[in-house]
């Protein structure tokens, strides 16, 4: 199926790859050239495996996440097929995530720092919370077949915006986050508004970070770029009717997952039975 403005969908996704590989790369450089690199044994080099994974898991990671269903050569792969991907990809960066926020609690505990006193701590702990249980929500509601079609229905909108705003809230909290660090760290004789080298390439690390995610926003809000319905879908509203290729928020989110929005494809339904083994009597009842 041709994309509209596949050129520029190909130069923004290029462009969003590089910056967001850069990013991580940057972050490895920050810790291993000026932060004296990674241990796990309670000091700053295990600390420093905070902010390495957070923007390798939290920002680069989630950022594929989100856009998985907007690459034109994924839209012959099955719906399902491409769920469990983005799934896949939502769990790897929630498992990073978790384990850069037990470093640095391990890190706070050993050295007798007080935990949770800073902005970017309270944003940062919530935004793991939340997006771990919107992973959860979205594997029983979304990627198993045992949630009901008005369920789906009442909740994709939600989930989709919750998705782009913890992206969002998890960017603003990884810049917090590095410029708390720099504040601490660079004092005396060369204190942080001195513009020390180190400050000056960890700056970079934050518009690198910033721009990914602007890129990343713009990728995945451009209805031309859109997942295209599947044949035979059949489109859910709220209520419990049903309409073919109905817009409205449930069919017009631009989320992370904008086209599961939606709708049940019977295809991805048959899918469901030969993946968990369901008759048609066990299955949910259909509206």
């Amino acid at each position: 199926m041709a994309m509209d403005g596949y050129r520029g969908f190909l130069g923004l996704l290029v462009s969003a790859l590089l910056v967001g590989f850069l990013s991580v790369l940057f972050a490895l450089v920050w810790v291993l050239h000026y932060r004296e690199g990674l241990g796990w044994d309670g000091g700053s080099l295990e600390f420093n495996w905070h902010p390495v994974l957070a923007v390798t898991g939290f920002v680069f990671i989630q950022g594929i996440a989100i856009i998985v269903y907007r690459l034109p050569w994924t839209w012959k792969c099955s719906k399902l097929l491409m769920k469990s991907i983005h799934a896949g990809l939502n769990a790897v960066a929630a498992i990073l995530a978790i384990i850069a926020v037990v470093a640095v609690f391990d890190y706070h505990s050993v050295q007798r720092i007080p935990h949770m006193y800073s902005l970017h701590s309270w944003v940062g702990l919530t935004a793991v919370i939340l997006y771990v249980l919107q992973l959860v929500l979205g594997l029983f509601i979304f990627l198993l077949p045992w949630a009901p079609l008005s369920l789906r229905a009442v909740v994709m909108p939600i989930h989709v915006y919750s998705g782009l705003l913890l992206f969002g809230t998890v960017i603003a909290t990884v810049l917090m986050g590095v410029t708390e660090k720099l504040f601490f760290v660079l004092k005396d004789p060369t204190p942080y508004h001195s513009l020390p080298p180190e400050g000056v390439f960890t700056n970079t690390l934050g518009l690198l970070i910033l721009v990914f995610g602007a890129l990343i926003f713009w990728i995945v809000t451009r209805p031309q770029w859109k997942r295209p319905k599947e044949p035979g879908c059949t489109l859910l509203q709220p209520n419990g009717g049903a309409t073919e290729g109905m817009e409205g928020a449930i069919a017009a989110s631009s989320g992370d997952d904008t086209d599961k929005a939606d709708a049940e494809l019977s295809s991805e339904g048959a899918a469901r039975k030969r993946t968990f083994g369901l008759d048609e009597t066990g299955q949910r009842s259909t509206m």
